[in-house]
């Protein structure tokens, strides 16, 4: 009875306008109800066979204070602002039932176990009426999955999860949000670069909200335990109430909702492309099932337009995760997942049939990407060695990819002057290379590109690393005018907004070419 007399205050206060308060949000507990979960709460890092999660509470923070805040976000829960002690992971408020997810995952191409949730602690699910969200704390503590960490996060990573979450929702590409960021009034030691020299830096959480946290590892810790009983629960339970469409009950059925997995997650990694943007850690433990962007640590946007070019140092060497090559990489993530699922299925050889469709639909999207940023209106085959050839001469002297394809958007003749202030070396412009390239461009498009689908697939802001990182600088100050300044900024990516012009359309300033946390971050970050 109390259930629903809640449900219907709720709905009579969003009715009239109102918003509620954080703690009293309308939770349930799908995933824990149906899946199944360590006896134990809490504890000591641990192995936990045969489980999908653990029950765990956030570690109480001093002096948590509410720092940065998603109006939109927070519509989207009816919520209104405030609730710093919760979100701060001081307090637990009714009806929340806290636990971390347990999963493994491919790191760097190598099996590494068991993983989980080690710094991250899930509130709880809310029914907003039209939607089930979780809300998730990062940075809230120690869980059974934290392996040797204390499960904390430094102000840094925060401010940068919660601006990059954000600032991609606007792009228009597929992520988890962010809501809130609260600082701690504690201090976390890191060795940021992890060369020997730790040091004590602000805390602080965020918390990020998505359909589900559930993760190509999520399903993989099982298959490769043997654990095939819980597999098929978590199976049955994701598509259930994830994936409704879909259904468990034939290998046609998991193919289908397979299918679909990886036209959403081919989709993602061609946005990321659009915008140039590089994950930097595309582990299987860090793929979302629903095709979102998820877990941002050591991310990057390109500058200068390098497609070898990685943001991670752990990654500095092989160049695994760099920006060019992430499209094979999800791929080769996917084919884990299908390998994983593959024990439910009486013919596993049909899964090669949604491994082709991720080749096929990653193409269809990444051609579809080319079309709209060089206003070419349909993709046509031909179309190929114009892309390869604006590839490689845009890599002859630094070009900063953001700017050049904005300026592109807009320009009136097929001239390299129009566009001289997207590259860092104006004097060394290869400019009969750029210009015959430039008229058959033109050619292709009649002397017309199409203005307006450029100008809508090319953003004139990005949340580059420097500017991250002069917020960060500010906000280690107690300054956090230049964080909410890039949050508004970047909800409106694609305007033009001169009066921000000057400050934030440019190429990245010398200092920032070699700092750390602009050109050189690591798993920390």
């Amino acid at each position: 009875m109390s259930f629903g007399k809640r449900k219907i205050i709720v709905a009579t206060e969003l009715i009239v306008g109102g918003k509620i308060p954080l703690n009293s949000l309308n939770w349930v507990s799908r995933f824990l109800d149906q899946t199944p979960g360590d006896d134990k709460v809490g504890g000591i890092p641990r192995q936990v066979p045969g489980k999908c999660w653990s029950r765990v509470n956030p570690t109480p923070t001093p002096d948590p204070v509410l720092r940065l805040w998603s109006s939109e976000m927070a519509g989207e829960l009816g919520i209104e602002r405030g609730g710093d002690e919760i979100l701060g992971g001081k307090k637990i408020a009714e009806g929340m039932d806290p636990y971390a997810q347990r999963y493994g995952g491919h790191q760097f191409g190598n099996w590494a176990g068991q993983l989980g949730d080690g710094r991250a602690i899930t509130l709880g699910e809310v029914d907003t009426g039209e939607h089930i969200l979780e809300l998730q704390l990062k940075g809230s503590g120690s869980t059974p999955y934290s392996r040797f960490a204390d499960g904390k996060a430094v102000l840094r990573s925060s401010i940068r999860e919660f601006l990059c979450s954000e600032a991609m929702y606007h792009l228009g590409v597929p992520t988890t949000r962010a809501l809130s960021l609260v600082t701690t009034g504690e201090d976390v030691v890191r060795d940021i670069m992890y060369d020997g020299q730790p040091a004590p830096e602000p805390g602080a959480i965020v918390c990020r909200v998505a359909p589900s946290f559930l993760r190509f590892g999520s399903y993989q810790i099982h298959a490769l335990k043997g654990d095939f009983d819980t597999l098929r629960t978590l199976v049955d339970y994701t598509v259930k109430h994830h994936f409704p469409d879909h259904s468990t009950d034939s290998d046609e059925g998991l193919l289908e909702w397979l299918k679909q997995v990886a036209d959403e997650t081919a989709r993602m990694i061609s946005e990321w492309m659009r915008v140039g943007f590089v994950h930097g850690v595309m582990n299987t433990d860090n793929m979302s099932i629903h095709g979102l962007t998820i877990d941002y640590g050591p991310y990057g946007w390109l500058e200068d337009f390098n497609p070898d070019w990685t943001p991670n140092t752990t990654d500095a060497g092989r160049k695994r995760y760099r920006f060019g090559h992430q499209a094979e990489i999800g791929q080769w993530n996917f084919a884990r997942l299908l390998e994983a699922v593959s024990p439910l299925m009486t013919e596993p050889n049909l899964l090669y049939e949604a491994l082709d469709l991720y080749e096929s639909s990653f193409h269809k999207y990444n051609n579809c990407m080319w079309a709209n940023k060089l206003g070419l209106g349909d993709f046509v085959q031909e179309d190929e060695e114009l892309i390869t050839g604006l590839v490689s001469i845009m890599q002859k002297v630094e070009t900063d990819m953001t700017i050049f394809f904005r300026l592109l958007s807009s320009i009136s003749q097929p001239e390299i002057d129009q566009l001289k202030f997207a590259f860092y070396d104006e004097e060394n412009i290869p400019v009969e290379e750029w210009n015959r390239w430039l008229n058959k461009w033109w050619s292709r498009v009649d002397g017309k590109p199409d203005q307006k689908a450029m100008t809508q697939a090319n953003p004139k802001f990005v949340l580059r690393n420097w500017m991250a990182q002069l917020a960060i600088d500010a906000a280690e100050k107690d300054d956090y005018s230049i964080a909410i300044e890039l949050h508004e900024l970047l909800k409106k990516p694609y305007d033009e907004q001169p009066d921000s012009e000057s400050d934030w359309f440019q190429k990245r300033p010398e200092w920032a070419r070699h700092r750390v946390g602009c050109s050189m971050l690591s798993c920390s970050s």
